[in-house]
Formats: structure tokens, C-alpha cells, sequence
């Protein structure tokens, strides 16, 4: 990935660019201390001089107003905030007609910055206070006062809070009365700049001790840069939070959202990027580092480019896809991210133009050149196919046929998401969530109360092939769940509920919609596997593991891979934790994950191949087992026998235990009986033999139920069969005494048989009885053990008569 640079060779500006911001993805306003406000056409190549300001105003910051998420038409978003030396803000329209002059703070107003919904403006000043004023330009209150001047100010992303300067410090105040304030020393010098990202809630500060680096919104430090040759004077987010810009002295750098330089590039002659260097290569991975600066090797791509000066302020356009900067020397820098990489099994994808992807096949060298006729915005390859959306349309390649693509128009140019599914893909814009066939056919669009698609990214939405899950940023307890098909919510339209606010989710891949599952990471780094059907009862909600970063579902079939603290941790079969929770440790794969060092990502789990981003930019590709995905296969196509055989040949324990619980999973306790006596569980050997020896098949059931934790289920299957006292007996040997005696009374049969087991317990254990139900039914009552052993075998020779009759009349019916 770099950036491709344009500057002009003479400066529009005679003076100091102050600020710059986008109107659209093709049109950009300057400011500058020449008093002139500038716009940049970039279709036509022509700047035009909108107005010029009075000789006392001297620009300082700029910010349009919002435009309102599915309002298309609004007068007030052609407007812009100006703030100046004079301690004014100006409400300028797109015309340069000045709405609005309001007199706001005692010297310089440093900073101004309209909320997300554009209902709020917050102004910063030399005099230290921060104030917040009505979109119309009306004092609504004054939140804070410093001691020293603001220099920079943010939003966070639900607009309820407001993130400033104060010297070293940074400070987040909410606008609630009261609320806890959050203070931190930041860096070492004065923090000249920061922004919050509202997709990924990252925070960015950049100071006069020539650091840049990056927070959470609770004030952890996620990542510092070394010292730079000069302070940063600039920093913004990308709309999408995986990258930022940082502006300095002849420099612009692109960063990636951990904080590691994709590209440096020095505005002066020549221009030197960022290199890599393969550090080690062994049979199944790859190493790749980036090179410091002070070891690069010199590669000149441009030559003669002027220099810029300090860059004050950066601005990304709307759609993610390119920078402008705010030059010292009157330029005004714009760069292009390009060279952007997709790649999957065998294709990899480069976006070498801004109109212009190379598809290269690794295997026979084979490369074709994709035309667009708008600049590519987003793309997304997997599942064999590629999609691409411009700023007017989405492309849709298969990976069989590169020459002839589907193509539909789109009703918003700004997408801000792709995501694939082995059937479909969504698209996320700023105007709702949309999901398409491969063929191109509209099929849903999911919507929920207080929907912003703005603040979704790939770890708040998940797609399968039947499902939708989209993380509620108003409330982060709560998963939304929806029918692809239709874009209800599922099930009930009961939404999946947390005790505390979920990080990531992920659906599994595979399978029907009935055993669909969802994992996600919660605030305290917990894992955790769900069921997505939701009908009455509460499903539930199974920790997985502890101190999980990241996370990523297989592909091909239902395995789950996690960065476990410094574990690397693969759940070969994540559905034990339903079936058999003692053998979910015997179903995992873990090794050391020291190596990938701090705050690595999963980026992708293609097959067997797992490709984890470490935290300095470089991709390291880990081959885990084929044998396990191999399994799935033969499950689900009901293969036991050849499973069996595979786990035989492979002669590893973590392959007998996923085949046990997927046996048990599956109802074939003779494969079951098997793979247990394999990891020595013979306890469950046994209980399974009693299990097989039950003489009906409500019985069975019931007792495999049993063995995988779902009494209430086991119970209900009895009492629906008309086996009573065998619903009363799983509760009398589970010790469930209450709810025995409660189905002995409700049905009045083995009443006596239930205190009779009852009072032989407590003699046992030689107590007497205190359970005031067991002292009134079992006044005066003589126990008879003769009689009540009777009355247990006549009520099996039932059981057997029955099972035998509802078999003979099958064998019947089969013979007709």
C-alpha cells in the first residue's frame, strides 16, 4: 500500500494553508492566512476562488457540517465552520457567503467541530475554555476551563462525550453534569493534535515532543512512535478507522490503526517510502518486517517535487481514498491511497490505479488487468469471487471468469464495508446495510431502531449464509440478529443479550441454520459461543476461553481460531461445549504466539491457513492440521465409518475427542463408544453401554440429553413419551428432590417410590429429614421396598411392551 502524491507546481495560496476539508470525494475547500477560501475540483483540475475574507480574519480550522445519514437533500450540510485568530467561528455556506459571525472565545478560536449529527458545535480557544453552541451558533454551555490554551478538540463516537487539550494532558469530559472525568498525560510535549475515530473508538494524539500515538477511550496506550526530526503538527482517521495520516515537517505518513508507518514519504527532492525485508521462511510461514528508517534503503519513485513545509492539517475525503494536506509554503498536498492488496488461496488482487486492479494467479502466473470506469473504493475477495465498489457501481468478478463481470448500479457511492458470505455479500454505506446474490439480485436490508451504519465495521457485523449479526452501538450488550433472507429479526425477535459490552462477533460458516452459532469477545477479553435460534427459552451463553484479542471463523468448515494472551488456540469442534464441556480441552490445538508480539490480528482463516497481521504491519501465514476440516466433512455427510478410520490413521487425541462430541452431537452412540474408550474416558464408555441397553428410543434420548447437560429437555422428552417414573428417576439419581416429589404428586403414581429413594439417602448420610414437603407426604407411610421394586419392574416391562409394539407396528407400515 502507498500513496500516490499530487502537488501542484506552483501554490494556489500566497500564504500559510491553515485547513482543508472535502465537500465530496472529488471536491476540496482551502484556507489559507492570504484570507482567500479556495475550492479544488479534482474531475476538472481547477481551483476557484470562492470569497476572500476580510483582512482581520485569519483562518484557523474548518469543519462541514454532517451530512444527515438517508437525507439526501439539506440545506445546512453546504455549510462549513471557520474559526479565527479574532476569537470568532463563521457559519459560511458552499458559496462563501458568510451566514454567521459569532464572537466565541477571548484570543484565537484553535479548533471547531460539529457532532456526528451535526445538532451540536464544540469550540476550543487560547483562553482555555471549550464551549458548546447549537447549530444555529447559539452558547449552549461552557463545558470545561483550562488553565492553558485548547489547541485541538473531538467528538467521541456517540457524541455524548468530548475529547480536548490541555498541555501534556488529554482529557475526555462528558456533556453530562457530574460524570466522571478521564485525564491522562499523554505525551511530553504540548499535544498540538487529536482525533477519535468513531468505527473503531481509537483515539490519536500528536504533540511538540515529535510523537504520535494511538489510545483506547479508556486512556490505555495502545502504541507510541519513536521521535520524529520534528513535532507532528497534524493527525486524522480514515472514515473507516483501519488507517490514519500523520503531517509533519516535509513528511506525510500513512499508518496503519495499530500505529505501524504503511509509508513514509518525505515532501521534498527526492520522495523515499517505506521498505520491507523478508526476516526468516520456513515450510508453512513467512516473516516480513518492516525496515527502520534509519537502515532503508533509499528508493527514489518521484523526483523534483517541491517542498511543503510543516503540514497543519489533514483531511480525508469521504470515501477513504485520499488525503489532503494543509502545506506551510501555500501548497495544498493531495495523495491517493493505491496498491492496496486482497488476496485468497491462489489470486491476489492489487489495485494498482485508482481505476486499475491487477489479478495475478500464483500458480501459473497468469495476470489480467481490470478496468473500472470510477475510482475503486472498496473490494473484497473471497469465496471465489471478487467485489468491487466504485463511487457509482459494484462489480461482482468470479474468479472463473475475469473478463465478464456483473455490474449494478448503487443507490449511495460511499461504501464503507464489504462483506462475504458463500452465497451473498453485504454492502455498507451511509445509508443502511444491503445484501446481494453473486448474480447481482437484491435480496434484504436489515434495519434496527437508532441505525448508524457509519460506526460499522468487520468486527460489529457478521454474515453467514443465513444470518445477519450486527453489534448495537447505542447499547453494546445487545446483538442484533437477523434472516438474510428477508432481513427480519430471527427466531422470535428476541435479541441476543450480555452481561457487559461486547468487542467482536463472529458467525460460524457452515452447517444448517439450525445449528447456526455466534462467537464474540466481550469487554473483559472473554470468549464466548452462543446459538443464534432464539425461540422462548433463554439459549444459552458458554465462555469459550479467557483473554482472547482476536478471532476468526474457518471458511470451509466450523472451526475457531483465537489469540489467546500468548497462545495461539485452535477450537477444532467449539460445539463440545454443548455436548461433553470435560473434553472441550482434548478438542484444541494451542501453541506459542509470543512471536506475533503485541496486539496481533487475525485477518483471515482460508482452509487450514490462518494469516495474522502482526502489530508492526507484517503478515505471518500458519498452517494448522487438514485432518480436523477433513472430519467436519465426514460428520456431516454422516461418514462414521471412514471418520473413524481417519482418526485411526492421524492417532491424536484432539481427533478422538472432536469425533466423540460429534457423535454424541449426532446420536450414534456406537461411534460415540468408540472415540471415548480411545481418550481413555471409560466412565462414559459405560454410561454409554447403559445408554444402548434402554429399551426405548424416548429413553435414549432422554439419557444422551442427560449426558450432554439438558435435563429440562431429557425430562420434557419422557413426560411427552408418557414415561413418567422414568422422568421422576433421572431426577431421584441427579438428586433433584424437589422436582421428583413435585412429578410424583402432579401425575399421583410412585409417590412412596420417591420417599422411599429419599429416606435411604438421608440414612446414608445419617440426617434427618427437614424438607417440609417430605415430612407432610411421608407421615405415617410405611416404606415397602419389595412392593416398591415391583412396581419399578413392572413400570420397565411396560417400557419394553411398548418400545416392542411402536416397532412391530413400523415393520408393519414398511411392509404395506
Amino acid at each position: 500500500m502507498r500513496l500516490k502524491i499530487s502537488l501542484l507546481k506552483e501554490p494556489k495560496h500566497q500564504e500559510l494553508v491553515s485547513c482543508v476539508g472535502w465537500t465530496t470525494a472529488e471536491e476540496l475547500y482551502s484556507c489559507s492566512d492570504d484570507h482567500q477560501i479556495v475550492k479544488w475540483s479534482l474531475l476538472t483540475s481547477e481551483t476557484t476562488q470562492i470569497v476572500k475574507l476580510p483582512d482581520e480574519i485569519y483562518p484557523i480550522d474548518l469543519h462541514w457540517f454532517p451530512k444527515s445519514l438517508g437525507i439526501k437533500k439539506q440545506t445546512q450540510a453546504e455549510n462549513f465552520v471557520l474559526t479565527s485568530s479574532d476569537g470568532k467561528f463563521h457559519l459560511i455556506s458552499k458559496l462563501g457567503r458568510v451566514e454567521k459571525t459569532v464572537e466565541a472565545h477571548c484570543g484565537a478560536v484553535l479548533a471547531g467541530r460539529w457532532n456526528y449529527e451535526g445538532t451540536a458545535l464544540v469550540t476550543v480557544g487560547e483562553d482555555g475554555q471549550i464551549k458548546i453552541w447549537s447549530k444555529t451558533g447559539m452558547l449552549r454551555s461552557t463545558l470545561a476551563q483550562q488553565g492553558t490554551p485548547v489547541y485541538s478538540v473531538a467528538w467521541g463516537p456517540d457524541s455524548e462525550k468530548v475529547l480536548y487539550t490541555a498541555g501534556k494532558q488529554l482529557i475526555i469530559k462528558p456533556l453530562q453534569p457530574n460524570a466522571k472525568v478521564l485525564q491522562w498525560k499523554a505525551h511530553d510535549g504540548i499535544i498540538l493534535k487529536v482525533d477519535w475515530n468513531s468505527v473503531n473508538d481509537l483515539i490519536l494524539s500528536a504533540g511538540e515532543d515529535c510523537k504520535y500515538k494511538v489510545w483506547d477511550s479508556d486512556g490505555r496506550p495502545l502504541y507510541s512512535s519513536q521521535p520524529h526530526e520534528h513535532p507532528i503538527t497534524s493527525v486524522a482517521w480514515a472514515p473507516d478507522g483501519e488507517l490514519f495520516a500523520v503531517g509533519s515537517f516535509h513528511t506525510l505518513r500513512l499508518c496503519d490503526k495499530t500505529g505501524v508507518v504503511l509509508l513514509l514519504v518525505k515532501l521534498t527532492t527526492p520522495i523515499w517510502f517505506t521498505c520491507w525485508k523478508v526476516t526468516s521462511v520456513n515450510s508453512s510461514q513467512v516473516y516480513i518486517s518492516s525496515v527502520p528508517e534509519s537502515s532503508q534503503t533509499e528508493w527514489s519513485y518521484a523526483l523534483e517535487k517541491p517542498s511543503t513545509g510543516s503540514i497543519f492539517n489533514i483531511a480525508w475525503s469521504v470515501d477513504g481514498t485520499q488525503i489532503a494536506g494543509a502545506c506551510g509554503n501555500g501548497h495544498v498536498v493531495f495523495a491517493h491511497v493505491v496498491e492496496q492488496r486482497w488476496e485468497w488461496k491462489n489470486f491476489q488482487v492489487t489495485l494498482t490505479k485508482r481505476r486499475t486492479m491487477q489479478v495475478r494467479n500464483v500458480l501459473n502466473d497468469a495476470v489480467d488487468l481490470l478496468e473500472f470506469r470510477d475510482r475503486v473504493i472498496k473490494a473484497s475477495l473471497n469465496y471465489a469471487h471478487l467485489v468491487v465498489s466504485t463511487s457509482l457501481q459494484c462489480y461482482v468478478f468470479s474468479t472463473k471468469n475475469w473478463n465478464t463481470p456483473l455490474i449494478f448500479d448503487l443507490k449511495e457511492g460511499t461504501v464503507s464495508l464489504i462483506l462475504q458470505a458463500e452465497r451473498h455479500f453485504l454492502l455498507l454505506d451511509g445509508g443502511g446495510i444491503y445484501l446481494y446474490s453473486y448474480e447481482g439480485r437484491f435480496i434484504s436490508s436489515p434495519k434496527f431502531p437508532g441505525m448508524r451504519t457509519d460506526i460499522l465495521n468487520a468486527q460489529t457485523v457478521s454474515l453467514s449464509n443465513d444470518t445477519i449479526a450486527i453489534k448495537d452501538k447505542a447499547d453494546e450488550k445487545i446483538i442484533f440478529l437477523f434472516e438474510a433472507s428477508t432481513g427480519k429479526p430471527l427466531g422470535d425477535g428476541k435479541l441476543l443479550s450480555h452481561k457487559s459490552e461486547v468487542l467482536e462477533i463472529a458467525l460460524d460458516q457452515k452447517g444448517l441454520t439450525n445449528d447456526r452459532k455466534i462467537a464474540f469477545i466481550d469487554k473483559n477479553r472473554d470468549l464466548y459461543i452462543t446459538s443464534v435460534k432464539r425461540f422462548g427459552k433463554e439459549e444459552q451463553i458458554i465462555k469459550l476461553g479467557t483473554m482472547v484479542h482476536t478471532l476468526a471463523w474457518s471458511d470451509t468448515c466450523n472451526i475457531l481460531c483465537g489469540l489467546q494472551d500468548t497462545r495461539f488456540t485452535v477450537w477444532y469442534y467449539p460445539n463440545t461445549v454443548y455436548v461433553d464441556r470435560d473434553i472441550l480441552p482434548k478438542t484444541l490445538f494451542e501453541r506459542d504466539a509470543s512471536e506475533f508480539s503485541k496486539n496481533p490480528h487475525i485477518v483471515s482463516f482460508v482452509g487450514n491457513q490462518v494469516t495474522i497481521r502482526r502489530a508492526d504491519g507484517s503478515l505471518v501465514h500458519i498452517s494448522i492440521s487438514p485432518y480436523p476440516a477433513i472430519l467436519h466433512e465426514y460428520v456431516s455427510s454422516s461418514k462414521w465409518e471412514d471418520a473413524v478410520r481417519l482418526c485411526r490413521f492421524v492417532k491424536e487425541q484432539t481427533m478422538w475427542a472432536c469425533l466423540a462430541a460429534m457423535a454424541v452431537a449426532n446420536r450414534d452412540m456406537t461411534t460415540a463408544e468408540i472415540a471415548y474408550a480411545a481418550i481413555g474416558e471409560i466412565d462414559k464408555v459405560q454410561y454409554i453401554n447403559f445408554i444402548k441397553d434402554l429399551p426405548s428410543k424416548e429413553s435414549k434420548m432422554a439419557h444422551i440429553l442427560m449426558f450432554s447437560g439438558n435435563m429440562q429437555e431429557a425430562e420434557i422428552i419422557l413426560l411427552q413419551a408418557g414415561l413418567v417414573y422414568q422422568a421422576i428417576q433421572i431426577n431421584i439419581n441427579l438428586y433433584n428432590w424437589e422436582r421428583a416429589l413435585e412429578l410424583a404428586v402432579k401425575y399421583k403414581t410412585h409417590v412412596d417410590t420417591v420417599l422411599a429413594y429419599r429416606q435411604k439417602f438421608l440414612e446414608t448420610f445419617g440426617k434427618q429429614e427437614t424438607n417440609k414437603r417430605y415430612v407432610q407426604y411421608g407421615e405415617g407411610l410405611q416404606i415397602d421396598w419389595e412392593k416398591i421394586k415391583a412396581k419399578i419392574e413392572m413400570e420397565v416391562a411396560k417400557e419394553r411392551e411398548r418400545s416392542s409394539s411402536n416397532q412391530s407396528s413400523q415393520n408393519t407400515g414398511l411392509k404395506h
